[in-house]
């Protein structure tokens, strides 16, 4: 019922808004719609006839304040996409360059997702790792303990975590620490992976 309320509210301040433009001569410019042909011969043939005069300028009064509402949800929802757009670029921008390595893995032990720190911590391009088996990217030793915090989450785990080391590729082996957790509901384990000091088991 609040929602409703809500929605109700919503359009009468709506309604209130485009009549005050159109008192005020403030109404925004027209998105390129315009009345239909058979609208305009009902308005015209109203307008002929003094008995329905009146009528046919209430209808036009109602049409152009219609149609004031259409332009001012227009831009409402215009500016809605540009407010989510650019919240989208600052998030994303948070993920690439966050300074621990972000990684999307699913049950199944492919990368679905990987940040620009995560790869670099793998050893690896950004751009390759959609779609590859997670756990080669670490040593030998550590694939177990990588396979095993997956194992856990087909079995009903929340949180895992576990200490590792990368792969020998480019600058050698190093220790690193994975803490993962799986979303209510979801399917996707999500990693973040960060340098340690400690020792790899």
């Amino acid at each position: 019922m609040r929602n409703h309320d809500s929605e109700f509210d919503k359009q009468a301040q709506l309604r209130q808004d485009a009549e005050t433009r159109l008192r005020q001569g403030a109404a925004p410019p027209s998105r390129g719609w315009t009345v239909g042909a058979d609208a305009l011969a009902l308005l015209y043939r109203l307008a002929s006839a003094p008995d329905s005069a009146a009528d046919a300028l209430k209808l036009l009064s109602e049409l152009q304040t219609h149609q004031v509402e259409l332009d001012l949800q227009h831009a409402q929802i215009e500016a809605d996409r540009q407010e989510m757009a650019q919240a989208l670029t600052h998030y994303r921008a948070l993920y690439e360059f966050a300074p621990v390595g972000y990684l999307v893995v699913g049950l199944d032990g492919q990368i679905l997702e990987v940040n620009r720190t995560g790869a670099e911590l793998l050893g690896a391009k950004q751009g390759g790792l959609a779609g590859q088996p997670i756990a080669p990217f670490f040593a030998r030793d550590s694939r177990p303990a990588v396979l095993g915090l997956i194992e856990a989450f087909r079995e009903g785990a929340q949180g895992v975590c576990c200490a590792v080391a990368s792969s020998d590729r480019g600058s050698g082996a190093n220790p690193l620490r994975i803490t993962a957790s799986l979303p209510p509901g979801g399917e996707d384990v999500l990693m973040i992976v960060s340098r340690c000091e400690a020792s790899p088991v």
